[in-house]
């Protein structure tokens, strides 16, 4: 049996009418992250060549990308009994005595800072490439992103899936007690490591969001005294305050799918509508205008409608207007209230927080509101934000109690997969970055 019928038998989740049962799917490799029970698919990745310790940390960087999704398993090195060297001829038997379906090979050359990958990935079953071998430049203060690519790759090439990997995060990270909260806005790679801080904690800090094009960061702040939404140039932090009409208050900002424009709720008079703003020329426009509180607003990627949420039907629910504003459809339908509703990637469902008998979820939906789905339930979870690929998600988790604290997670949108990401202190309010060029 082939690889490509081997990871779909092992991969591909369906919901059958009895209940959650893994198939195999004819045609092209494909991962449907629904509901179900999914076996994670055994692979192996020996050290790749090199005999240095980039090398060596470059391996298991590839192996922790992959295994941490939960569709791969690694095979520890302990239960290998062929070596694999980039260039020697691959021991197919000796890989399936061990059950490893997937094998990566990689050697890793050094010129001072200057460093090269090669990786190739074999179909163990069917004693052949997957694919054609890859390699990646950078220098050794870049060797994280290189294994990011190679994990991308692979998991790309058996998944059929877009890549995640290679991307960032910004947050608000959040020191002191619970009642006199510092909070100044931070960016890492999406697994936690390489933490910087983009301000200090002299202001009160919200919200911040990417740009599609991952060069800038929109952000609320306090500074002025009252929420105002500010914009950053990711690469030298040069920071402008957007809309500063007097008496009013800005919050809640989001990019549209061209980075041109900024979709925002504004707060006049004790009501809130949302806006939009051309950042160029500073054009603003009202979308909404209502007596309800309208706020968290979010494009579609097309560019062509937004998501928001308003209470003008007596609760916070969801609803859907074009871009230009006009008439909006309310899709949520279940019991309890819904915010923070944020259109996925891929354009094909829209992720959002739900309130219902005293707990908080991270649901998905369709676009029309169909097929709704709870993915996590605590004391309070809330503020989704999608991977690059439209197939993971991160928000804010807080525990309870007076001493709690907010914290980064992740989950898939089958629900699947729930772990915490590792910050330095208490985190909020992440925001996925596109990936990287």
């Amino acid at each position: 049996m082939s690889m490509l019928r081997t990871l779909a038998t092992a991969l591909t989740v369906a919901l059958s009418i009895t209940g959650g049962i893994a198939h195999a799917q004819q045609g092209p490799l494909r991962i449907e992250i629904t509901e179900g029970v999914i076996e994670p698919l055994p692979f192996a990745v020996p050290a790749f060549s090199g005999g240095s310790q980039v090398a060596n940390d470059i391996t298991r960087l590839v192996a922790a990308d992959l295994a941490g999704t939960g569709l791969f398993r690694e095979i520890p090195a302990s239960a290998h009994i062929s070596s694999a060297g980039f260039d020697a001829p691959v021991a197919y038997n000796d890989w399936k005595a061990i059950n490893a379906q997937a094998l990566i090979t990689g050697a890793v050359t050094q010129e001072g800072n200057r460093i090269t990958v090669k990786f190739r990935l074999f179909d163990v079953f069917a004693g052949q490439p997957l694919g054609d071998g890859l390699q990646f430049t950078g220098t050794t203060d870049t060797w994280r992103r290189m294994a990011h690519k190679v994990a991308d790759a692979v998991y790309s090439r058996i998944t059929g899936e877009g890549p995640y990997f290679d991307s960032r995060v910004v947050y608000v990270q959040e020191s002191g007690p619970k009642d006199a909260r510092q909070k100044r806005l931070a960016v890492m790679d999406y697994d936690g490591a390489n933490v910087q801080y983009l301000t200090d904690a002299s202001a009160l800090v919200l919200a911040p969001r990417f740009s599609p094009q991952g060069n800038q960061i929109l952000f609320t702040s306090y500074a002025s005294g009252f929420p105002r939404i500010y914009l950053m140039n990711a690469a030298n932090l040069q920071t402008r305050a957007l809309d500063q009409q007097p008496g009013t208050m800005t919050f809640a900002p989001r990019f549209s799918p061209d980075g041109r424009t900024v979709v925002f709720s504004l707060e006049q008079g004790g009501n809130s509508d949302i806006y939009t703003l051309d950042t160029q020329s500073g054009q603003r426009r009202q979308l909404t205008n209502s007596p309800a509180i309208e706020t968290a607003p979010s494009f579609s990627p097309d560019g062509r409608q937004i998501v928001f949420e308003s209470d003008r039907s007596g609760n916070s629910q969801i609803y859907v207007m074009s871009a230009t504003g006009g008439e909006a459809t309310r899709i949520s339908g279940g019991p309890g209230r819904y915010n923070t509703p944020v259109w996925s990637p891929r354009g094909d469902m829209i992720a959002f927080t739900k309130q219902q008998d005293g707990r908080f979820h991270i649901g998905v939906m369709r676009t029309d509101g169909s097929e709704e789905r709870l993915l996590t339930s605590s004391f309070l979870d809330e503020g989704p934000t999608w991977a690059p690929n439209g197939r993971v998600l991160m928000f804010t988790r807080e525990s309870a109690g007076a001493d709690g604290s907010a914290q980064l997670y992740s989950v898939d949108i089958s629900g699947r997969n729930l772990k915490q990401v590792p910050t330095q202190g208490a985190a909020s309010d992440p925001s996925w970055s596109p990936l990287l060029p």
